[in-house]
């Protein structure tokens, strides 16, 4: 892809991000990813193999051919990072002293996670005027082992129980439109949990 192209892409996806440093955040992202070319079946006994592919599940290595199923969750790592709030940047965004952007993730009433350089905050908790209304509930939820981009999927996925209008919605428009956090809670809370 070229350079015009990439950065037409980053523009419409609303990522005011150079090319380069778009691309250093992908790098960096797959570099993190390992193994490069897994083999599932390297994880289990044979019995556990055995009894996997007889359930009809496909533990072979991927194929040359196949793409790989990581690049989106690269590409998915890479917005997210990309998106994110510096702790100056959110206290500035809420009119208000770093100190009390750190407590607030102390508190559990932001998330973020730390990176180098400081705490990075998702872009998806905060609003035009402030934080997204009933985040803190939905936050004391979460499992403290989810990790932030399971988080944001969570957050920006449809939900067939959270209804505006006759269509299903993601928990942030639910938010935003005023809902109730509790149900958008319930289901937070089963985040990294069979179905």
């Amino acid at each position: 892809m070229t350079t015009f192209a990439l950065e037409n892409v980053l523009a419409k996806a609303g990522l005011n991000v150079r090319p380069s440093e778009f691309l250093a955040l992908v790098e960096d992202a797959a570099r993190r990813l390992t193994p490069p070319s897994p083999d599932p079946s390297h994880y289990f006994s044979p019995d556990q193999r055995s009894a996997l592919t007889d359930v009809g599940l496909d533990l072979a290595p991927q194929r040359g051919e196949e793409t790989d199923y990581r690049a989106r969750t690269v590409a998915a790592h890479a917005v997210l990072a990309d998106s994110a709030l510096t702790v100056a940047e959110a206290a500035t965004a809420l009119g208000v002293d770093d100190s009390r952007i750190r407590h607030r993730l102390k508190e559990h009433r932001l998330t973020g996670w730390k990176a180098q350089g400081g705490w990075r905050l998702p872009a998806w908790q905060f609003t035009a005027t402030g934080v997204l209304p009933g985040l803190d509930v939905v936050l004391r939820a979460v499992p403290e082992d989810q990790p932030a981009l399971v988080v944001a999927a969570f957050m920006s996925t449809p939900q067939a129980d959270l209804i505006i209008n006759g269509k299903q919605a993601t928990p942030r428009q639910w938010l935003l439109a005023g809902g109730d956090p509790t149900p958008v809670a319930d289901l937070a809370g089963t985040l990294g949990t069979a179905a």
